[in-house]
């Protein structure tokens, strides 16, 4: 059994990095989505009408 535990040992730790990865590039979209929006909160608290951004419509 220990045989086989070694033997599947890389392919393990081929997919626990890409766990990592996947998991780091989901905090660094959050990241930026939550800084968006904190940049709009605080136009739209300095009292300034126009902090949506402009939709294009597409």
């Amino acid at each position: 059994m220990a045989e086989d535990e070694n033997k599947s040992s890389p392919l393990r730790a081929v997919v626990g990095l890409g766990l990592i990865l996947v998991l780091i590039l989901g905090v660094l979209f959050v990241m930026h989505q939550l800084q968006h929006a904190a940049a709009i909160q605080d136009c739209v608290a300095s009292g300034r009408s126009n902090c949506a951004p402009i939709s294009t419509g597409r």
